[in-house]
């Protein structure tokens, strides 16, 4: 298994919106609470349509709730195969 190399804020983003709990989340995006256990605690990276739910349900883009977290290392590789940035 492989790590999971995707962060989040969506603790954060929830705490912002009026305490909003894991089930409500759950409830308007179509998941699971432990699906937003999962996500929150980086054991699980959501797909695209969901982590693009998740973005509407806080009026902010994909990227603003989720990020790489080896985004310098990648940036690396990539570099060093000699492709430009």
């Amino acid at each position: 298994m492989t790590d999971i190399l995707i962060g989040n804020h969506l603790r954060r983003q929830r705490f912002m919106h009026g305490e909003m709990t894991q089930a409500t989340l759950a409830r308007i995006v179509g998941v699971t609470r432990q699906t937003i256990i999962s996500l929150e605690t980086g054991r699980y990276a959501p797909s695209l349509e969901l982590a693009m739910k998740l973005s509407s349900v806080f009026d902010c883009t994909v990227d603003e709730l989720f990020f790489w977290k080896d985004a310098d290392d990648i940036r690396v590789k990539y570099n060093a195969k000699g492709h430009d940035t």
